[in-house]
């Protein structure tokens, strides 16, 4: 009580300070309505007012369900407008004024019409670009893209400009690992190996784009040291009763396949909305590893594995809105997931004096088994204030995740000829984990004048992580509890936090100042061994960020922010997890947070060319490291804080339309990487290179809903902590055809055409050796049916952001 006490005082004393800088009076005093082409009230559209003097954006705004805009504008002077929305003409207002006596001005009703056009007679339908760039973001559009189809979540990620996805499927951004991933704008709680099996298990038919926020204001929470990537989900357009089928079958080694239903039935005080979806999943990955390990004499380690993984998923998401009147609306939403899989080994490591010498070997076979469940519940409210569009809204969010990993290990060491040095070493584990997430949030948005617009809110988070490691091995035909390896480990979090940012609107110039406070309460107890690790601690998050107009074509901008990664729960696990007998995993319940400080300088030329520049400094950053372990001549993977990590970065989008029918949209990111730390496992570390990352997507228009689309990638060599990773490049296909009078799509799309996407790494750590190839199945077919039916006469589904976004990023599915 006493932490939610201070916050609130927290609160209140940012609401005073800011309101004391602006007026009362909130009413907007530009205003209007635009109606579609049949005349009925379009929403969504995007308002940009202009200064009808030179032209230079004054302010953007999105129309309300009743198609209304509103603009908040300071002094006098002549304005106009232009209305946009995918799918129609770009529409310009007439000119009206503003004087002394005038200061309330309604531009009145305007139509919007449809741009489709015929170009050599054929009709070329307006869609949305695969990446677009926003004021604060880049938007990559997936719903539209043939080469997406059919893909997971965590592939079509892989695309995205300035994204990268590592070989044990860690995602970076501009470089940078530490990304926070959301969910519709919420925070998922999960660990960086769950979130990736989310995405794994997500198919690309149940997304509509996906965000990418380098810099998030202090509104979001303040995870994330490289920003965030908000993934949103498809939600229905239309009303009335109405939905989508979509099925998908792709072959590679493997056959793999999903298929979904989406439904929404709305009225005028109530809206029903759901979808299910199934997919069934298969892949072999191959790695090999030469190392050497240090000794008197030097031992050699040639390792190569192959695995198969068989993965089945159902994921589901049902909820209902009611509209209690124009201004208020409370909705309630459940989803989760039910996910399980198998995956089988074989690795074989010959040992000998040299790479061309060989006096024993190690066989390891294994099965691992896994079941991971998650439900989570949200209850949310939402009410208008009045017509500038202030607004608050709550949430309250409960959310529970169980899993279980059984694993069967069988080790057989021999001699050259084939002897066995001792009895084949069997060994099982099982590890059942519980997850249980309690958060509620509070956010208020209010416009305290003409050119000041003020947010605020609360949030507090309570997570509980149990996991049980019950390792066994097989002694004399009977199974024995490991006493060296069993374990139980029990994480209590609790994260209290309170925001505000205040918005002021100058004549060319914006400006958003921020501050974010949170309060950490942790606990890991590892209670096999009694070791307790706890931890309280506050934090405060200040952002900036300035919008200069210097013409109609030119805008800079600037911004920075100081963010916070807490260690993930997997990585504090302190289970050790073994590939065999020579090489394993295992956490760190000693982790620290790593903060960063991050600065970013934007351009952007006829609102569409964007050039960035960033520069960021993490102290105690936490990664991932692959170290020795001597005295067993192994090889182990685990997370460390090194002292300093040091990143510059450029990154450069340019959408070039080159004719009617083709256009293509490039992205190169040029960055440098440094890492030092004095002492990591009694060496010093200190690495640093320049890398980039060039993306092109070309989209070719064949005829009237038929397009095709080719997407490359090249990843320059990296150093990132104790790796150093080789280049890595690839290049996807794709059609789509539209049929069916544009209810039903088909689409084709080929992954990996020349089969050449592969990992290679090496050590970048001092008095170490080794090299890791891994080549998972990337080279995949595809054929996806989509079919909507239905009225196409209301208004979507809400799309929420619950409060428990953030903590469930950091879990397994």
């Amino acid at each position: 009580m006493k932490t939610l006490y201070r916050i609130s005082l927290i609160v209140t004393f940012l609401f005073t300070v800011t309101a004391g800088f602006a007026q009362t009076n909130s009413k907007p005093n530009i205003s209007g309505v635009i109606l579609d082409e049949t005349k009925k009230p379009a929403d969504y559209v995007t308002v940009v007012l202009f200064k009808a003097s030179d032209s230079s954006v004054v302010k953007t705004a999105f129309t309300d369900p009743n198609g209304t805009f509103n603009f908040n504008v300071s002094g006098k002077g002549s304005y106009y407008y232009k209305a946009s929305n995918m799918g129609y003409k770009t529409l310009k207002s007439k000119t009206i004024v503003l004087t002394e006596d005038n200061q309330k001005v309604d531009f009145g009703t305007a139509q919007l019409t449809s741009s489709t056009q015929n170009l050599k007679e054929v009709n070329v339908a307006v869609t949305k670009p695969l990446i677009e760039r926003k004021m604060d973001k880049i938007v990559m559009n997936v719903s539209n893209s043939s080469i997406m189809t059919g893909s997971t979540a965590l592939e079509v990620l892989q695309k995205a400009p300035g994204v990268t996805v590592d070989q044990n499927d860690k995602i970076s951004m501009m470089g940078k690992q530490g990304v926070l991933i959301q969910l519709d704008g919420k925070q998922t709680y999960m660990s960086s190996a769950d979130v990736a099996n989310l995405l794994r298990n997500m198919q690309s038919s149940e997304i509509e784009s996906i965000e990418l926020i380098t810099n998030p204001s202090s509104k979001y929470d303040a995870s994330g040291n490289s920003g965030i990537i908000n993934i949103k989900t498809k939600k229905n357009k239309n009303g009335g009763t109405n939905g989508s089928l979509s099925a998908t079958a792709g072959y590679g080694k493997n056959f793999r396949g999903n298929t979904g239903l989406n439904l929404n039935h709305r009225t005028q005080k109530l809206n029903l909305f759901g979808n299910y979806n199934y997919g069934r999943n298969e892949r072999d990955n191959l790695i090999a590893i030469d190392r050497i390990s240090n000794g008197t004499p030097d031992t050699y380690f040639m390792q190569v594995g192959t695995s198969h993984r068989k993965q089945q998923n159902n994921n589901f998401k049902a909820g209902i809105d009611y509209f209690i009147d124009k201004k208020n609306t409370i909705g309630v939403l459940v989803n989760g997931y039910f996910n399980h899989g198998n995956e089988t080994a074989g690795n074989n490591t010959l040992i000998g004096p040299s790479f061309n010498q060989v006096d024993s070997s190690l066989i390891t076979n294994s099965f691992q088994a896994n079941k991971y469940n998650n439900v989570s519940y949200n209850l949310n409210y939402k009410s208008v204030l009045d017509t500038a569009g202030s607004e608050i809204s709550a949430d309250v969010d409960y959310s529970k995740y169980k899993g279980n990993d059984g694993s069967n290990y069988e080790n057989d060491y021999r001699f050259q000829n084939g002897d066995r040095i001792r009895p084949i070493r069997y060994t099982r584990n099982n590890t059942p984990s519980i997850i249980d997430i309690k958060a509620f949030k509070v956010d208020y948005n209010v416009s305290l004048n003409k050119t000041v617009k003020l947010e605020a809110g609360v949030k507090s988070s309570w997570v509980k992580t149990d996991n049980d490691l019950q390792a066994e091995m097989l002694v004399n035909n009977a199974w024995q509890n490991d006493v060296k390896r069993s374990n139980q480990f029990v994480y209590d979090e609790n994260v209290n936090a309170a925001y505000t940012n205040v918005n002021k609107q100058f004549k060319n110039t914006n400006v958003q100042i921020g501050l974010r406070v949170e309060q950490t309460n942790s606990k890991g107890n590892l209670i096999t061994t009694n070791t307790v690790v706890e931890r309280n601690y506050w934090d405060f998050f200040p952002t900036l960020f300035i919008q200069q107009t210097l013409s109609k074509n030119n805008q800079l901008g600037f911004s920075y922010s100081r963010r916070i990664d807490r260690p993930s729960y997997d990585a504090l696990n302190p289970f050790i997890y073994y590939l065999d007998e020579f090489t394993y995993s295992k956490g760190n319940p000693f982790l620290n947070p790593q903060y960063t400080h991050n600065f970013e300088l934007s351009y952007t030329l006829l609102q569409k060319y964007m050039l960035s520049i960033g520069y960021s400094r993490v102290n105690d950053v936490i990664a991932e490291v692959i170290l020795p372990d001597a005295a067993n001549q192994s090889l182990y993977q685990t997370n460390a804080n090194i002292a300093t990590n040091i990143s510059y970065n450029a990154n450069l989008n340019v959408p070039v339309q080159i004719t009617k029918w083709w256009q293509t949209n490039n992205n190169l990111n040029v960055f440098y990487l440094s890492f030092k730390s004095p002492d990591l496992a009694g060496s010093a570390l200190k690495t640093g290179k320049t890398s980039f990352q060039f993306k092109s997507q070309q989209t070719f228009t064949i005829m009237d809903g038929f397009t095709a689309e080719i997407n490359g990638s090249y990843e320059s060599p990296l150093d990132y902590g104790t790796l150093s990773l080789k280049a890595r490049y690839y290049v996807d296909a794709g059609l789509s055809k539209a049929l069916f009078n544009k209810k039903a799509s088909l689409k084709l799309a080929l992954s990996d055409v020349f089969n050449i996407s592969e990992n290679n790494l090496s050590s970048a750590y001092p008095g170490l050796t080794y090299s890791v190839h891994q080549k998972n199945e990337t080279q995949i077919g595809r054929i996806s049916f989509t079919y909507r039916f239905g009225k196409n006469e209301i208004k979507p589904a809400r799309r929420r952001a619950t409060g428990t976004e953030a903590e469930q990023g950091r879990m397994k599915n």
